[in-house]
């Protein structure tokens, strides 16, 4: 294996100033628990390392003009133990303590996880569901890039050269909104799902009638997908299975799955229309409703 040159900033600049000399040879580095196993099966071979781990700065959970605001640097762990995320977006830690292992999430990042780009991790569709803001921030300064849009292709992400993840700027979950996050996995807990799917739901006063519905699917193509379609057809609807059953299959046309070992792409297309489906009927029941 080629020498791989391994870098420890102490601070931001550091790490501008440690990207700007290895260049697109570097990768950075906070938990590991993607970039490794690319390394190992050669898909990546960086000439440097980055770490970010010493940044501690960068970690922590805020409130922030009626949002939460997630350090890139939080561990998956620390955002499932923070009362204030419980409080005002607890569907984004329902969707945490499902990924993988405590093992993994006493390590994983967040920040990490989104510029990793995988179509298959848990939280990416959370986030589109609660319209979730990703904070880029390079030696020029910060922007923010609406999580719809950060995700581009198969681990490609809109994070540039020279920028580093440093926050997700997550809005207040609706107040009596109801939320789901299901997946289908096809061995073991901590899997990768052949579908996932994240809901919410905000009902009429008498509970009847579909007000809003955000509904977003992983592991259904190069990039988790909002399912746009699905909502649109539930504003405005009654909450009946029928209404449910007709916006979910316009699921089908939204996602594009690959073939691999957990399925064909034509089961996983059809799995998307069932998952969706049952995402909405939980965010509804959730939200006081019931699917007539």
């Amino acid at each position: 294996m080629a020498d791989i040159a391994f870098v420890a900033p102490a601070s931001l600049n550091e790490a501008f100033d440690a990207l700007d000399k290895y260049g697109d040879d570097a990768k950075l580095i906070a938990g590991g628990t993607g970039l490794i196993n690319l390394m190992k099966q050669r898909l990546v071979q960086p000439s440097a390392l980055i770490s970010l781990g010493g940044l501690t700065d960068l970690a922590g959970v805020t409130a922030e003009n009626g949002a939460v605001r997630i350090g890139g640097l939080t561990t998956h762990r620390g955002l499932e133990a923070s009362a204030l995320a419980k409080a005002r977006v607890p569907l984004l830690l329902e969707t945490y303590r499902r990924v993988a292992t405590v093992r993994i999430r006493n390590v994983a990042t967040v920040g990490g996880g989104l510029a990793h780009g995988d179509p298959n991790l848990d939280p990416p569709s959370t986030y589109m569901a609660l319209g979730a803001r990703v904070v880029l921030t390079s030696r020029g300064g910060s922007r923010e890039v609406p999580i719809d849009e950060f995700f581009v292709d198969y681990y490609e992400t809109a994070v540039q050269p020279g920028e580093v993840v440093t926050a997700v700027i997550v809005p207040n979950q609706p107040a009596g909104a109801g939320a789901a996050y299901v997946k289908f996995l096809p061995r073991t807990a901590d899997d990768y799902a052949t579908v996932s799917a994240a809901a919410i739901v905000t009902l009429s006063a008498d509970k009847g009638t579909i007000q809003d519905a955000r509904i977003a699917l992983g592991s259904v193509g190069s990039t988790h997908v909002r399912a746009t379609a699905a909502e649109a057809a539930l504003s405005g609807k009654p909450a009946t299975a029928v209404a449910l059953r007709d916006a979910a299959a316009t699921v089908a046309d939204a996602v594009d799955p690959l073939t691999d070992f957990r399925g064909s792409a034509e089961y996983k297309r059809d799995m998307a229309v069932v998952w969706a489906r049952r995402a909405l009927e939980q965010a509804i029941t959730k939200a006081g409703g019931q699917v007539a």
